[in-house]
């Protein structure tokens, strides 16, 4: 038998942070959430934030994952967000890479946790850091029901037409090398919520959904489920991003190794995963209010990488209205689709022939909902994403009465 109620945890964890948040299901109500960030270095900042708009914050050393949910346990008992650990009956993972042996959320047991390190090579910043985090867990609270939620498993209804390679067959049966994509979590969630906001089933609806934030990805959707997405093998494919390139011609690869001198291959691929994208092209930052802040005052790398970031993602979305024969709506999500509206503006811009009229006195920093004209024949909204909802209704659905 169940409880009437329970307190779940969902965790997305980096290389060097924890984010959670902490849910009373199955009524969904967040009790307390926060950050733990710059684990491993010096002066890491621990945040909760619960109650009526109280928070919670300490800076200190952190040198582990482990004393970080240590941590984070001893504070939630506290400041009586809950009593003991027991309280906790579940925690949701987000892994970004579950390939083709992990196809949906699913409870994690030894040979699950094998499975998403063995996979770190299709995410190479993301899967190590998620392992670690699952495993701080488990040293802490090893009893409790582990759900490992998978950015890759809304993807897996993607036709072999769009998620494989033009290469030889046997690599993709001998070696899997095929596209994956990601965020699928968030274009799950998104879709979800458009079809609530439209007011149609979303069997009915085709929908081009944008996750865009440091990393982004754009997703074709057709009834509720994925046919295309713009991230491929690993994340670091499709469209331009933070630090990112986006898809690039692979004869770069070598091409730069010969005139540079760099005699590893990974060390490019780092280049092209960490100091490339919105980073690479303006030479200030990678993040997207550093850049709108440098452009206004004339700084041309800064506004050649603003009108790239914002061309690559518009390109997409012109093929996606081609794939799908046209679109119901067009979704922004994550830190920049949400939250600049000159970003979306720039987007949208000579995009009226697909039907795309965007209200400006709609469009505004913080907007939400539908953002479009009453006479734009595609709907453009603008929805807040959430993951972590997503992870602990996983949770609770599959977790040991």
């Amino acid at each position: 038998m169940s409880k009437a109620f329970s307190k779940i945890m969902a965790i997305n964890a980096g290389s060097s942070s924890l984010k959670w948040q902490l849910y009373s299901m199955p009524k969904e109500i967040v009790l307390a959430k926060g950050m733990v960030e710059r684990i491993g270095l010096p002066n890491s900042i621990f945040t909760v934030k619960y109650g009526k708009g109280e928070k919670f914050e300490k800076i200190l050393d952190i040198p582990s994952h482990e004393l970080a949910v240590q941590m984070l346990l001893d504070e939630l008992i506290s400041l009586k967000i809950i009593s003991s650990y027991e309280e906790i009956e579940g925690v949701g993972h987000r892994v970004v890479a579950g390939g083709e042996a992990l196809k949906k959320s699913v409870v994690i047991n030894e040979e699950v946790l094998k499975e998403i390190e063995n996979l770190a090579e299709l995410a190479p910043l993301h899967n190590p850091a998620n392992a670690q985090g699952i495993k701080a867990f488990q040293k802490i609270l090893p009893k409790i029901t582990a759900v490992a939620v998978f950015d890759t498993a809304f993807h897996t209804t993607m036709p072999a037409k769009n998620y494989l390679y033009p290469l030889p067959k046997k690599y993709y049966e001998d070696y899997g090398a095929r596209k994956y994509g990601a965020h699928g979590t968030s274009h799950f969630y998104v879709t979800q919520k458009a079809a609530e906001i439209l007011g149609k089933p979303v069997e009915k609806l085709k929908l081009i959904t944008c996750h865009i934030g440091n990393g982004a990805s754009i997703t074709a959707v057709k009834y509720g489920q994925s046919v295309d997405t713009s991230m491929g093998f690993t994340p670091i494919a499709g469209v331009m991003m933070g630090t990112r390139t986006g898809d690039i011609d692979p004869s770069l690869i070598p091409y730069l190794m010969e005139k540079t001198g760099i005699s590893s291959v990974q060390e490019i691929i780092n280049i092209f995963n960490k100091k490339s994208g919105l980073l690479g092209v303006s030479e200030i930052s990678s993040d997207m209010r550093d850049i709108i802040a440098a452009r206004k005052e004339g700084n041309e790398k800064a506004l050649l990488a603003f009108n790239m970031y914002a061309n690559r993602i518009k390109k997409y979305i012109g093929q996606y209205f081609a794939l799908l024969n046209g679109a119901d709506a067009v979704i922004f999500t994550a830190g920049i689709g949400e939250n600049s509206d000159i970003v979306r503006s720039k987007i949208l811009e000579e995009m009226d022939w697909f039907g795309l009229e965007v209200d400006e006195s709609k469009n505004f920093p913080g907007a939400e909902g539908i953002i479009s004209t009453l006479s734009s024949k595609v709907k453009i909204l603008v929805i807040p994403t959430d993951e972590e909802l997503v992870i602990a209704r996983d949770v609770e659905r599959l977790r040991v009465f």
